[in-house]
């Protein structure tokens, strides 16, 4: 029997691969020259070892469900709850969106949803880049409502002292007022009749053939397991890891050629480990002193909307992570608006740049194709012109519009 060669595939990186190896670069350079102290640099690691534990299995269970074809199933059901209607989908999708982010989290909506919506394009040729941007978009911008929503809200419950139920009172009202501008942007934006093919899209009349049953059972239930974990409130990096690991398990067993080292999504890791040596390193070497001076002491209104703006741009530059809490860090206890401010700035506002929230890094890998299985049919090129401007157009009326409601509640 005549063995194959193996093809040796070149790595190819383009610029965000250049920029997560840059920074990766640049904080390693600040530990090792003392910059940054070797306790402060172990203590951030340390921080955001959960945060590289879930982007890295996470990952994995992804590209293995979608090869189950399981995320077909669910685009053909969402296609016909639209019945070809392209008001009726963005309806659809803009309430399952933001239902996912609100009581689950905006990671789960990215894992979950973002498969689907590219599975629902290809099924029905509905336009892929609204599909899209729908789900990243509200991914971030539905992520205001409870503690539960996105790790940042974890973080100020935590400092102010509110549950979820007074955490949510506080916060209904820029949650609405946000969602409500991020609906008008993706219509105008992506959704109305200029930027699709067809008046009504097409409605599949088969459900797919299924070619492997039981990866495709497996598959759904080790879904269902990781939604009812993360919302009894376990860890997700341990839930993201549990179903990883079962998945790989059958894969071994009945599947290995869906195993490779592709499925590992280094650009994530790497970019997110060099973020959190940098940022500490800077904030060490007056990047205090300037945090300080653009979000000022949260004083009146004028402290809420600077605190918030501040939040939204610098998540934009470093990450909303690190960013919210080197706003939290200057913001004098008793200031809870302006906390609250902070963090409405750092979860609405990252939506212009691709690292701006690791969300929106889940999402650039999953929708360019750039992890193993997905389909042809299924991967997507983002102009990232567009995606900056329009993101750039949301950031900044979504922002504002959630800080007045928090103002004038």
């Amino acid at each position: 029997m005549t063995e194959t060669p193996t093809r040796v595939r070149r790595l190819r990186l383009d610029r965000l691969d250049l920029v997560s190896l840059g920074v990766l670069a640049a904080g390693l350079l600040c530990w090792a020259t003392g910059a940054l102290p070797n306790g402060d640099a172990l203590a951030s690691l340390g921080r955001v070892a959960p945060l590289v534990l879930f982007l890295g299995t996470v990952m994995v269970m992804v590209a293995i469900v979608q090869a189950s074809q399981l995320f077909d199933v669910a685009a053909l059901g969402l296609a016909r709850a639209g019945r070809g209607s392209h008001a009726a989908l963005f309806a659809c999708c803009v309430l399952l969106a933001s239902a996912t982010t609100v009581f689950l989290n905006l990671d789960t909506t990215i894992v979950l949803l973002t498969p689907v919506m590219l599975a629902l394009a290809a099924a029905t040729r509905a336009p892929a880049l609204a599909l899209a941007m729908t789900t990243v978009w509200l991914a971030n911008t539905a992520s205001l409502l409870l503690p539960v929503s996105n790790l940042t809200n974890l973080l100020a419950a935590d400092r102010i002292g509110l549950d979820p139920l007074a955490f949510a009172a506080r916060m209904w009202a820029p949650q609405l007022a946000v969602l409500a501008v991020t609906a008008l942007c993706l219509w105008l934006g992506f959704w109305r009749r200029r930027h699709r093919e067809r008046d009504r899209y097409l409605v599949p009349a088969r459900s797919p053939r299924i070619a492997d049953r039981r990866l495709f059972w497996t598959a759904a239930a080790v879904c269902a397991g990781f939604v009812a974990a993360v919302v009894a409130d376990v860890p997700i990096q341990l839930v993201s890891t549990a179903a990883a690991a079962v998945l790989v398990a059958h894969c071994l067993r009945r599947r290995r050629d869906l195993l490779s080292w592709d499925l590992i999504p280094w650009r994530l890791l790497v970019l997110t480990a060099g973020l959190f040596l940098v940022v500490p390193a800077l904030m060490r070497h007056g990047g205090d002193a300037l945090v300080s001076a653009l979000a000022g002491t949260g004083a009146g209104d004028a402290g809420v909307f600077r605190a918030g703006l501040t939040g939204a741009g610098l998540s934009n530059l470093v990450n909303n992570l690190p960013a919210y809490a080197a706003v939290e860090s200057v913001i004098p206890p008793g200031r809870e608006d302006a906390l609250l401010a902070a963090l409405i700035g750092t979860n609405v506002g990252p939506l212009v740049l691709p690292w701006a929230s690791m969300a929106t890094l889940l999402w650039f890998d999953l929708v360019t194709g750039r992890r193993p299985g997905v389909p042809a049919d299924q991967r997507l090129r983002v102009p990232i012109g567009r995606f900056t401007a329009a993101g750039a157009v949301l950031a900044v009326t979504a922002t504002a519009a959630g800080l007045a409601a928090l103002v004038w509640l």
